[in-house]
């Protein structure tokens, strides 16, 4: 496929971007955060060189895809732009690979925004705002429920009356692309280890845990939506659905003011009281932000343990993400649980952030790998155009 590759990732206040070539590696990268606020651009070229540009209040994701557009064509190594990649939080039962994005697959895309309503309405907003600036240009729908689609049954069914797993009330599992992107990293680095029992831990704003073996997905944290499993940086993770219904029938909340609490102020930012930033809290003095520090590392370490499950033990456990790549004493917390599965530390390693932080005696691997769903993104784009060819 001749032409470059533009894979965009847009959550609900930034946008991350990367350029590839059609046969190649990356060309550019960068993002625009603080969309909702005063919007910052960084944009940074083959040689690293950056580009840096801010905006005042009150523009949208749409609204900044123009300039974004405008500068990744002017950084394509005289590749013209060929396609366009995007991440989809949610693809549902109907989609298990990527997809060239026609009507059709966006009204079905539309129907899904219930099932992840945080992500997927700014997932699929640059569809549309592109579909207008370059009109005819391909764009591929990369999916992260895509990944964890072939999950066991016993995985994927919610204990509910049958006629909800009729009406696709399932266990999706999602951060696919990091997943996908990881296994293959892992089989690169470590071959062995990659073909046996590896549980991948995806901690940053939004958090979750996969376990996989041969690089594929056997059971995951996340399950109908991106609300479930572990803490994370705004959102609760696995709670009581009592506590829910205790909402609603005791302080007599409606579902609106529900989601809200749940999705937006809970997880670290709810247990502090201050801040959901990871990075914010591990630099505070008080007791509030170090137990939510303390229990956004116990419940990743429970729910890391009850992924040993499907796999039959453990021997490899890889720290990806944000917090996973970048906060060593969050690592060194988590670990400090999980003895009993073969995991020693090496405390020296952990603090700088080494590839391989396990110490030479652990029996379980503990690797940090960075993850890359851009590329994985890029790769996929790849395959859907050439098998139109």
């Amino acid at each position: 496929m001749p032409g470059a590759i533009l894979a965009l990732n847009a959550g609900s206040s930034s946008i991350k971007f990367a350029l590839f070539q059609a046969r190649g590696g990356r060309i550019a990268h960068g993002a625009i955060e603080d969309i909702g606020g005063a919007p910052h651009f960084r944009g940074h070229d083959r040689q690293g060189r950056l580009t840096e540009r801010r905006w005042r209040e009150g523009l949208s994701h749409e609204d900044l895809l123009s300039p974004l557009l405008d500068w990744a064509e002017s950084h394509h190594d005289g590749e013209a732009l060929a396609a366009i990649g995007h991440r989809i939080v949610h693809g549902g039962v109907e989609f298990a690979e990527p997809v060239r994005i026609d009507e059709r697959v966006l009204a079905a895309l539309d129907r899904l925004i219930p099932l992840a309503p945080l992500h997927q309405p700014h997932n699929l907003a640059p569809i549309r705002a592109m579909a207008k600036l370059r009109p005819g240009l391909p764009q591929v729908a990369c999916f992260d429920t895509a990944f964890h689609h072939r999950m066991p049954e016993l995985a994927s069914i919610l204990p509910l009356p049958a006629r909800y797993a009729q009406a696709g009330v399932r266990r999706y599992g999602f951060h696919g692309l990091s997943y996908e992107y990881i296994a293959r990293r892992f089989a690169e680095l470590d071959p062995a280890r990659a073909a046996g029992r590896v549980i991948a831990a995806h901690l940053g704003n939004g958090a979750s845990a996969c376990a996989m073996r041969g690089g594929r997905s056997l059971d995951t944290s996340m399950g109908f939506t991106a609300l479930d499993g572990l803490m994370m940086g705004t959102r609760c993770g696995a709670i009581d659905p009592g506590a829910v219904l205790h909402m609603m029938q005791q302080e007599g909340l409606d579902g609106e003011t529900i989601s809200d609490i749940l999705y937006h102020r809970s997880g670290l930012l709810g247990v502090s009281g201050g801040s959901g930033d990871m990075r914010v809290l591990l630099e505070s003095r008080t007791e509030a932000a170090r137990f939510a520090v303390s229990l956004f590392a116990y419940r990743a370490a429970r729910e890391i343990a009850a992924l040993t499950i499907p796999l039959g033990g453990l021997d490899a456990l890889i720290f990806t993400a944000g917090i996973g790549e970048k906060a060593a004493p969050v690592r060194a917390a988590i670990c400090a649980h999980l003895p009993h599965l073969g995991i020693t530390l090496d405390d020296a390693a952990n603090g700088r952030h080494d590839p391989v932080i396990s110490a030479a005696a652990s029996k379980a691997a503990v690797r940090v790998i960075p993850t890359d769903e851009e590329a994985m993104i890029a790769d996929h784009v790849r395959t859907v155009m050439e098998a139109e060819v």
